[in-house]
């Protein structure tokens, strides 16, 4: 199927099912029970997973196959964002045109910033990048908010207004994006006994790209293309010896990536037409080299697993407040409650990011390669179980006789 591997195809299917039926598997919890405030069921979230791995499937082919650290790559996702809105201004909230707008212009921005930067390697390339995104957000934070070319209105943030153009829009169709009619907000809830289960229109839309980025990814990590980019990350300078010069494939790389995220930064606007210079800051870039990084660098699911794991973390954790906590807790006596509630909420609430950054410590300690090896130890570990014990016992070199 599609000219892939059987264990390559089994993953885009895990993948696809996933997305497909991600209502169900991110409600467990019954609506009204205590524990549905772990649901991440609701279309925002689920929106917000998809989104941000494709934005670290494309970072991922930067650092994962070529080992560069990129701490600038935020700049497309923001990039990404503002082509999307201007589409929504000038000409229509058809969110078609809006996305391919943000690829292409994300695409010409990543073929400068990747020129210039990739001169250099290692840690140069790494603050070269930061440079470029912090000198980017500057410009869209003040500089091009000047009144007499507001390209990005500032802190404010770049947004739809009822006196704006839209050339192309028609009577009859939402004020709001959408593909070719159909509201991204349009929601349909499902309820059955005790749970409720929402499918959201914006969301199918992103899942949809998630699945196409995704099986890009595998055709880039299987192909002619992709081992040289390995082969860069294994040892360019050796490669520069033999006379090959691997600086246009680490530009392609670079662009490819650029256009991932610029993809991500117009469904952003999609979802929310609304584009802010925060999506360019350097916490923004952080977040999706801990996203890849947590996930399993240089593997095909990881970026996937680490940008929903942050997500969750994020939009879950940290809606934990005191008094959550102490309805946790009031079957207890009070001193024995106040005692569980001071030693927890450090790490919830406001304080989620301690408890993102302990886990993100253990996992670089214990799991280098991330949530995707965590698996792989489980799924062995199961197998030695089901084996009685028969791996520990094999050999090195050795076979099993033909039965």
């Amino acid at each position: 199927m599609f000219k892939l591997e059987p264990n390559d195809r089994a993953l885009l299917i895990v993948v696809f099912i996933a997305v497909v039926f991600a209502p169900f598997l991110l409600n467990p919890f019954p609506t009204g029970s205590a524990m549905a405030q772990f649901n991440a069921g609701y279309p925002d979230l689920m929106q917000r997973f998809v989104i941000f791995g494709i934005f670290a499937i494309g970072y991922n082919i930067l650092f994962g196959l070529t080992g560069y650290l990129s701490f600038g790559h935020a700049a497309f996702l923001g990039v990404g964002s503002y082509a999307a809105v201007w589409i929504f201004k000038l000409l229509t909230y058809n969110v078609v045109p809006a996305i391919l707008l943000s690829v292409v212009v994300a695409g010409l921005f990543s073929v400068l910033i990747g020129f210039l930067s990739l001169r250099r390697s290692g840690i140069y390339f790494s603050i070269l990048t930061l440079a470029f995104a912090q000198m980017s957000f500057a410009l869209a934070y003040s500089v091009l908010s000047n009144p007499k070319f507001n390209l990005t209105n500032g802190e404010t943030g770049l947004q739809v207004y009822a006196n704006d153009p839209q050339i192309l829009h028609r009577e009859g169709l939402p004020d709001l994006p959408h593909l070719f009619g159909l509201s991204m907000r349009s929601t349909y809830t499902l309820d059955v006994g005790a749970w409720s289960f929402d499918f959201n229109a914006g969301y199918y839309l992103s899942a949809v790209f998630l699945v196409l980025a995704f099986y890009l990814s595998i055709r880039i990590f299987r192909s002619p293309f992709g081992l040289m980019l390995k082969a860069v990350k294994s040892n360019q300078q050796r490669m520069n010896y033999t006379g090959l010069n691997t600086r246009p494939y680490t530009l392609a790389a670079f662009v490819i990536s650029g256009m991932y995220a610029g993809l991500a930064g117009g469904l952003l606007a999609a979802m929310d037409p609304l584009a802010g210079a925060e999506r360019m800051q350097w916490t923004a870039s952080g977040e999706v080299v801990l996203m890849t990084i947590l996930g399993g660098a240089g593997t095909l699911l990881g970026p996937i697993l680490g940008a929903s794991f942050i997500k969750y973390f994020e939009n879950i954790f940290s809606k934990i407040n005191e008094t959550v906590l102490q309805s946790w807790f009031a079957f207890m006596p009070d001193w024995m409650s106040d005692v569980f509630v001071f030693l927890l909420y450090p790490f919830v609430g406001k304080g989620w990011n301690l408890t993102l950054g302990i886990m993100f410590m253990l996992i670089v300690v214990f799991l280098p390669g991330g949530l995707v090896e965590g698996s792989q130890r489980i799924g062995k570990w199961l197998r030695r179980k089901r084996g009685g014990g028969d791996d520990d016992a094999k050999t090195p070199g050795t076979t099993k006789p033909a039965e």
